[in-house]
Order: structure tokens, then C-alpha cells, then sequence
């Protein structure tokens, strides 16, 4: 028989650490869970699918009435939404596959296509004009908007720009040139159209690129705040967009005018409450808040689903940039690194502007909420980013090991998925040497030319002469075209003893 003295303290003791020991154990099955290999590449698939779900969902909440009242049928842009989604998912798959070099390869030849699409949206009779805007070019039944696959294009190529000249000493001409000049030559593009919105997406693409890319402090500072001014002065010079931001700073005036959308976002979001009035119970939509659909659809989230709706797709971001940046940190390859921290920083940037200024708290842009605003073109790009972030999520160095293990798992092997490469430093550092040899080598004989060039006529070494023979170079099988890649970082074939290994 046991004794009450004894009994008591253990009772008060088992209610005091039952608490502890459930979040104990529930920290430490999440912590095993995220020490698996593949952790990262499954929360970044599943984060897509989750946001562009509960995106598909709200769609065709927010738009159903419009466009009933518009076409007679409540489901023409779901159907719309839900047909780029099934071409982002294809995008996503492909991103998966592709491999690493490929990649590097093709990064400037697609960028340098997608800024002629840019141009090409300018021409009349090229581009489509809708509300004296040219973003639009149509490709058969389906309508493309260039800006937004600039967006990928430029972080994939400066990343690669940046990376192939990587060193401790680096000079900042080497990080700006080409990479500022270009950015800048895409924000003008833009910015004729006019979209001022995704002019700031792409500047928080390539201040990302140049932040993570190692550009000194003071400089970066200069250039933000240059692009804060830049940004203002377009802001205020337009008649629509100077009206947005004079109504920001003075909410109270002109409630029917540039202040309705606004006040009708907070509204809705009022009107939510903690738990929502219901999916599809929104009264919002019903004409009341322009763009429900588009770029206002967090608030008909707030009004649908609540305090708890706004939170879940707050966690999912917030979820999102811890994913990014443990892939980023947990990366071996340079190109990976500055191209996942730059893809995690645009993504989450766009999503908290978005937020910001439905809230209240910012000027309101017209930034799309990613995977979640109605926008085919939107969707189907940032889906390829998310693919693109999960290829590098495949190419952590654990990831790479439990891959060549065979510790595939039931979804890499539903899908097929080719297994990453191993990056090796010494094969980058011997290809960034090689390169740089061959522009020395370059360099070395522009300067001959010149110096030729100097000389009167009859001093200058005849073609035919022993002098004017230019000497065999000493390294062959490597011409001097290939040698100037900035690609040339190798992925060598693992050894059969090798695989498995981490380097």
C-alpha cells in the first residue's frame, strides 16, 4: 500500500511536465523528421501544392460572381487559373529535371530572349494593349507576359554570372558589369509598358543578386537607396500612381475615389473576424472591392477564412523562407546558393508587399500574392521557380548521398527524376583558371594588336614573315572559344566507390 506522502509530489509532478514533455517530443519528431536527407526538397513541393490549391480555391470563390454577371459562367477564369496551373506543374517537373550544367548553359541565350520579348511587347500591332498598358504578347489562344518570366531568366543568369566569378578578391567591377547594366536595361523595358510593379519585383531581384553575390555594404546601401528614390520619382510622375501614393498618406480622403479599394480591403478583413464568415460566404466580392480575384484576394481570404486563413498562408511564407534558406546555407555549389536566396527573397518580398499594402500598411503596388492571385502567367513562372528551388534542394550534399544510395523515395521514383550531380570545388576553381588564362591570353593579344597597329607601315611584321607568325599555343584540345565559358564549373562522374559520399 503506498503512502499519500509519496503519491502527491509525483501527481503535481506528472501535471507540471506533462506539457513540457509533449512539446519535447513534439520538437524532437520534427527535428528528426528535418534531419532526413530529402527534408527540404519535400517541404518545397509541398509548400507549392498547397499554395497553389488554397490559390485555385480562392479563385474561383472571389471571381465566381463577376464573372457570372460578365459571361454567364461562374468558372471561366477558375478554368483559366486551373489550366496554367496543370502548365505550371509541367514546369515544375521539367525545372526538376534539368540538369545543372544544361542550366548554366542556356541561362544567358534565355535571358537574352526573354529581354527581346520585352522590347517585342512594345511594338504595335506585336504586343497586346489592355487599359493603355503593353504587357502582353499573344502565342496562339494563350496570352504571355514577358516581365514575369524576365524575373527567372535574370536571377538564373546572375547567378551563374556570378558565381563563375567568384573569388575572395573580386572586384566590383566584376560584379556589377554585366549584371547592373542588364538589370537596369530590363527595369526601363519595363517601366515603358508601364508596370511600376513588377519594376520593383525585378529590383528586388537584382539587389538580392547583388547582396548575396557579396557586393560591399556601403555600396549596397547607395544603390538601395538610389532605387528607393528612382522608385519614388516614377511613383509620383505618373497621374494613377501619384494618386495611390497621396491617398496612402491620406487615408481619410476621397473614400469613393483612390481611397475605395483600399477601404473596401479592410472591410473585408474586418468583416472576417477571427474565424471567417465561410468559404464562398464573402460579400466583398459581390462588386464591392475591385480585383478580389487579383490583387486584393488576401483580403477575401481574411473574410472567408479569418484571422486563421491569413495566418495559414503567413506560416506557409513564413515556412517557405526558412525552406529557402536552409537550402541556400546547406548548398556546396556557389550557383545554388545565390540562386536559391535570391528565388526565396524575390518570392517572399512580392508576397509581403502584396500583404502590406491590402493591409494598410503600404501604397498599393498591384504585386501579385504568388501561387495564391489569379494570373496564368504569374502562377506557371513561379511554380518553375519552386521547381527550380527543389532541383537545389535535391543537390544538398546529404541529399546527393542518400540519392546515389538509393534512398530515392516513393515520390522521386513515381516521378523518375535523374540523380543530381555532385559539385566538386576543384573542378570549378581549375575551370574559373582556365578561363581566366584564356582572357588573359586574349588580352595579351589585343594589346600585341595594338601595339602592331602603332607602327608605321613599314615596320609592321609582314603576314608571311617568321615575326608575324603567331606561336602554337602550348595547351591543346581546348580552344579558346570554350575556354571563355563562364559556365565551365564541371561535375565530375563519381568513381563506383565514390557514390554515396558526400564531398
Amino acid at each position: 500500500m503506498s503512502r499519500p506522502g509519496k503519491s502527491a509530489p509525483a501527481g503535481s509532478a506528472g501535471k507540471v511536465s506533462g506539457p513540457s514533455a509533449s512539446a519535447r517530443w513534439l520538437g524532437t519528431r520534427a527535428g528528426s523528421w528535418l534531419a532526413r536527407p530529402l527534408a527540404s526538397f519535400h517541404l518545397v513541393v509541398t509548400i507549392a501544392m498547397l499554395l497553389t490549391t488554397l490559390g485555385l480555391v480562392m479563385v474561383l470563390s472571389a471571381s465566381g460572381v463577376v464573372e457570372y454577371a460578365v459571361g454567364g459562367s461562374a468558372y471561366s477564369l477558375f478554368n483559366q487559373q486551373a489550366l496554367f496551373a496543370v502548365f505550371g506543374a509541367v514546369l515544375f517537373y521539367i525545372a526538376l529535371r534539368i540538369p545543372l550544367r544544361l542550366m548554366r548553359q542556356a541561362s544567358f541565350p534565355i535571358f537574352a530572349l526573354s529581354v527581346l520579348a520585352l522590347a517585342l511587347v512594345l511594338i504595335p500591332g506585336i504586343g497586346t494593349s489592355v487599359q493603355g498598358a503593353r504587357r502582353w504578347l499573344m502565342v496562339g489562344p494563350i496570352s504571355v507576359q514577358p516581365s514575369e518570366i524576365v524575373k527567372v531568366t535574370l536571377i538564373v543568369w546572375g547567378a551563374h554570372l556570378l558565381a563563375s566569378r567568384r573569388s575572395d578578391q573580386a572586384s566590383l567591377k566584376d560584379i556589377l558589369v554585366p549584371l547592373v547594366p542588364a538589370g537596369l536595361l530590363v527595369c526601363l523595358l519595363i517601366v515603358v509598358q508601364p508596370n511600376l510593379s513588377t519594376t520593383v519585383a525585378v529590383g528586388l531581384v537584382l539587389g538580392s543578386l547583388l547582396w548575396y553575390g557579396g557586393l560591399p555594404v556601403r555600396l549596397f546601401v547607395t544603390i538601395a537607396i538610389s532605387g528607393v528614390i528612382a522608385a519614388g520619382v516614377l511613383a509620383m510622375s505618373a497621374g494613377y500612381r501619384s494618386n495611390r501614393v497621396r491617398s496612402f498618406f491620406n487615408p481619410g480622403s476621397d473614400t469613393q475615389g483612390d481611397n475605395y479599394q483600399a477601404r473596401q480591403a479592410l472591410y473585408s478583413l474586418a468583416d472576417g473576424g477571427i474565424w471567417g464568415r465561410g468559404l464562398g460566404q464573402s460579400r466583398a466580392k459581390w462588386s464591392y472591392l475591385p480585383n478580389a480575384h487579383n490583387d486584393f484576394i488576401f483580403a477575401i481570404i481574411g473574410e472567408e477564412l479569418g484571422f486563421l486563413g491569413c495566418g495559414l498562408v503567413l506560416a506557409l511564407l513564413a515556412l517557405f523562407v526558412y525552406t529557402g534558406i536552409r537550402i541556400a546555407s546547406r548548398s556546396a555549389d556557389p550557383f545554388l546558393r545565390l540562386l536559391t536566396a535570391s528565388a526565396t527573397t524575390w518570392i517572399a518580398g512580392q508576397a509581403l508587399i502584396n500583404i502590406g499594402y491590402v493591409v494598410g500598411l503600404l501604397p498599393v503596388t498591384g504585386l501579385q500574392l504568388p501561387l495564391v492571385s489569379a494570373g496564368g502567367s504569374s502562377l506557371a513562372i513561379t511554380l518553375l521557380m519552386f521547381g527550380l528551388i527543389a532541383n537545389a534542394a535535391r543537390h544538398e550534399p546529404e541529399a546527393i548521398a542518400a540519392l546515389h544510395a538509393g534512398q530515392d523515395g516513393r515520390f522521386s521514383r513515381l516521378l523518375r527524376l535523374p540523380k543530381p550531380e555532385v559539385y566538386s570545388p576543384a573542378r570549378a576553381d581549375a575551370a574559373r583558371a582556365r578561363s581566366a588564362a584564356a582572357k588573359a591570353r586574349s588580352a595579351e593579344k589585343a594589346r600585341a594588336d595594338r601595339a602592331r597597329q602603332a607602327l608605321p607601315p613599314a615596320r609592321r611584321p609582314q603576314p608571311g614573315s617568321d615575326s608575324g607568325r603567331r606561336r602554337a599555343p602550348e595547351r591543346r584540345g581546348t580552344s579558346s572559344l570554350r575556354a571563355t565559358r563562364a559556365w565551365e564549373p564541371n561535375y565530375p562522374v563519381n568513381h563506383a566507390r565514390d557514390r554515396g559520399r558526400s564531398r
